[in-house]
């Protein structure tokens, strides 16, 4: 049997897992990112986690170890001062790695893993094209094109959430104005909100993104208004991504997803309005095929596959 190790790294925990050939996850662990400042003792106890996922499920060897990380660069193995990080700095996580463990240590930003993930375990397999959209705190994505994930010159490619939609628009994380981010992802959602509460005179109130999907669902009028804006925003965002790769399919996921079609629907009706003629008929949008509570360690251990 042949495993390998997946490791997402998040600004409060670090989750580990070693998966199987299936795409099964067969033991995990976590350990708290943000216990470390200096790079050594992390990278020292996290290996050692690794080891005790071996001893778990008495393997011996493993095929290689994939990360997924704020800034991660896959090709220089570096985390490049990821803000949400208390290690800071660049991180030359590749090259730590293997002074413990003489493996091919693959990483990259956490969409990238994402999109990967799906393409080695989820819906997107057999799919030589296609991209992918999670949306959460903010608005990640992952290209793929013949099979490869495309990381462009830099190792940065592919940040699709920050393409500048409105020009002059909202403030976005980013310093930028106008970004998809800024008006799809869980802080954009909320703000849509809030907004029209002020269009009716109404004033703001303490809500979530998840709470406006609630709202939606039991049929309230601006819930439903806020999911159609993030929709079409969305779908024209998600259109012009098309032009770019000429993708089989765009893939979703992410908690605002969950609402279903109080976004779905505006969304594939926006995005079949933008749509470039020629690609009418040649892509299809789909929700993510990954266990929600998997997909960030079955996306990292993906990247161990990647093709060169």
């Amino acid at each position: 049997m042949s495993y390998t190790i997946g490791i997402d790294i998040g600004g409060t925990n670090t989750d580990l897992g070693i998966v199987d050939e299936s795409g099964r996850i067969v033991a995990r662990r976590r350990l708290p990112t943000n216990r470390y400042t200096e790079p050594g003792p992390y990278v020292r106890d996290m290996m050692q986690e690794v080891n005790g996922l071996m001893h778990d499920i008495s393997a011996t060897t493993v095929e290689g170890i994939g990360i997924g990380a704020p800034n991660a660069n896959y090709y220089t193995g570096y985390i490049d001062n990821a803000p949400n990080l208390t290690i800071k700095g660049r991180l030359n996580l590749a090259e730590e790695i293997q002074r413990y463990m003489a493996v091919p240590v693959a990483l990259s930003n956490d969409a990238n893993a994402a999109a990967y993930g799906e393409y080695i375990y989820g819906g997107a397999r057999g799919m030589q094209h296609f991209i992918l959209f999670t949306l959460g705190t903010g608005v990640g994505s992952g290209i793929v094109i013949d099979g490869k994930l495309v990381h462009g010159g830099s190792g940065t490619a592919g940040e699709l959430g920050h393409n500048i939609l409105i020009p002059d628009g909202r403030l976005c994380s980013c310093g930028r104005k106008g970004c998809l981010e800024a008006y799809t992802s869980a802080r954009g959602i909320v703000q849509t909100y809030q907004e029209l509460r002020h269009e009716a005179g109404l004033s703001d109130v303490a809500i979530s993104s998840k709470e406006i999907g609630d709202l939606a669902r039991q049929g309230d009028n601006l819930a439903l208004q806020c999911w159609e804006r993030t929709g079409r925003l969305l779908g024209i965002a998600m259109a012009n991504a098309v032009t770019f790769s000429a993708p089989q399919a765009i893939f979703l996921m992410g908690g605002p997803t969950q609402v279903g079609e109080p976004l779905l629907r505006p969304l594939r009706q926006s995005f079949e309005e933008h749509l470039l003629h020629i690609y009418a008929g040649h892509c299809v949008v789909l929700m993510s095929q990954l266990p929600a509570n998997d997909v960030a360690i079955l996306g990292a251990a993906a990247l161990v596959k990647m093709k060169p």
